[in-house]
């Protein structure tokens, strides 16, 4: 982490979900908390409300199976909202039930009760009778047809569009895919090692570091493997062979299985959309018109190829993410491509509002770390606000909502002499005794947390990894 140099990142304008919706391509900056899934709940709602686009010209994305139900959900579940608040203004203007669908969508939820009114909800329900008539029947279509709605993550979007290209697409039908190939790239590894070291006394690396290799070629099968050019008879030679041919023999092994992994379903998409007329291209575009990618920062180079490729300049895009987390390299995400597609946007707004954290914590936090560059200049900690303005915790030992605790030598070691370094190993007990002591007192203080007790269940510790937990 370092300073951000002044001036070299402008300031970014905050984005309004009641504003003029997205069009181009959209990048919006989104700190943790401020509302990435509720946004483009809303943005949906209202591209279709407002007659923009058919739920089934939205294409949503997102990362992880998990993730993509609940924003399937959220989207719904704002759909939903909007429905019944839609049918509650025309009902109070005098004409009784509008016609036209299921004004609730289907299932459990029609007889649910008409929700608190948000402020997306009440900008639809704002407008002339014929006006939300519209709106009421745009929206109670897309229920009626929402298992129709493309709400998926990347590999199952990528496998959708494999499927419907046919022979517009490099993909053998008949083909399994399989979420993970762990257990044939250690098969490969091993095969690999034995041949290659048989007869060697004393390997240059061991099987340890063949498999750490092997994971790491396979893994990330676009990465350059480096040194590219190393010299003859040395020892990185011999490991960039290795990896070589660790990637080369799954692929054969893959095909030989009649094997798919989801990095060559995005392989063979990205493929497919090379040529500027390429026939998927063109299906693409004709079948989706607004693309929202959720936790954008996640995204590798070849999935942003498939976007870019695909749908720059011709449909339009809003993507949403924190590239802070950008340097963690999460599912293979990298600062670079984030950057990339950062130079692709015509629009470069902000999530300006923390919905999860008290005020006086959002800015303890702006104070320490505005201005911090992650990765790159272009990325630094934004300040944003907070929408809860009063403290929820009361009668804590402690009324800080931000405490940093410093571990002093004379805590740890008898020695005083300043040039000599503290072990991690002497550091560490004394942090996770002084962490429960501080958690235990906390809980028997008889604080509350939003005017009831305070329970254990609402504290939460973070390490860097589970074994110090433990």
């Amino acid at each position: 982490m370092s300073a951000g140099t002044g001036g070299a990142t402008p300031e970014l304008s905050p984005f309004d979900v009641l504003g003029p919706l997205p069009s181009g391509t959209t990048l919006l900056e989104a700190s943790a908390g401020t509302g990435k899934t509720w946004t483009i709940g809303a943005l949906v709602a209202r591209y279709v409300a407002e007659g923009h686009a058919r739920l089934d010209e939205l294409l949503v994305v997102t990362f992880g199976r998990a993730a993509s139900q609940e924003l399937r959900q959220r989207v719904r579940g704002q759909l939903v909202d909007v429905a019944a608040a839609l049918k509650a203004e025309l009902a109070r203007d005098g004409a009784g039930d509008p016609a036209g669908g299921p004004d609730d969508g289907p299932g459990e939820e029609a007889d649910r009760p008409a929700p608190a009114v948000d402020e997306v909800v009440a900008l639809l329900c704002t407008g002339d009778r014929a006006t939300l008539e519209q709106r009421h029947a745009r929206v109670s279509s897309a229920l009626a047809h929402f298992d129709g709605a493309t709400i998926a993550t990347i590999h199952q979007f990528c496998q959708q569009v494999l499927r419907s290209l046919g022979v517009a697409g490099d993909t053998d039908a008949s083909a399994r895919l399989v979420e993970d190939v762990s257990d044939l790239r250690d098969e490969v590894v091993e095969d690999l090692y034995l041949r290659g070291f048989v007869d060697e006394e004393s390997p240059v690396f061991s099987v340890a570091d063949a498999r750490r290799l092997g994971s790491t070629a396979v893994g990330d099968p676009q990465a350059v493997l480096v040194p590219e050019h190393a010299a003859d008879g040395t020892p990185a030679l011999r490991r960039v062979r290795f990896a070589r041919a660790v990637r080369a023999e799954v692929e054969r092994r893959k095909r030989r299985a009649g094997l798919l992994g989801y990095d060559d379903l995005l392989s063979q998409l990205a493929t497919a959309l090379e040529a500027p007329d390429a026939a998927a291209r063109v299906r693409m575009r004709q079948r989706w018109r607004v693309v929202l990618v959720d936790e954008f920062q996640d995204t590798d180079p070849v999935q942003w190829q498939v976007f870019d490729r695909a749908f720059t300049g011709h449909a339009t895009m809003v993507l949403i993410g924190d590239p802070k987390q950008a340097i963690y390299a999460f599912r293979g995400g990298d600062v670079a491509t984030y950057l990339e597609a950062a130079a692709t946007a015509s629009t470069h707004q902000t999530l300006a509002t923390n919905w999860r954290s008290d005020h006086a914590l959002v800015e303890a936090t702006n104070r320490l770390l505005e201005g911090a560059a992650l990765g790159d200049d272009r990325i630094v900690v934004r300040p944003v606000g907070a929408h809860h303005t009063v403290a929820r915790l009361s009668g804590a030992p402690s009324d800080a909502p931000f405490r940093l605790r410093v571990v002093r030598r004379t805590d740890v070691s008898r020695t005083t002499r300043p040039t000599r370094g503290l072990r991690m190993d002497q550091v560490r007990p004394h942090v996770d005794t002084d962490c429960a002591r501080d958690i235990a007192a906390l809980l028997a203080s008889g604080a509350e947390w939003d005017g009831r007790p305070l329970q254990a269940g609402d504290v939460a510790v973070l390490a860097h990894t589970r074994r110090q937990l433990g």
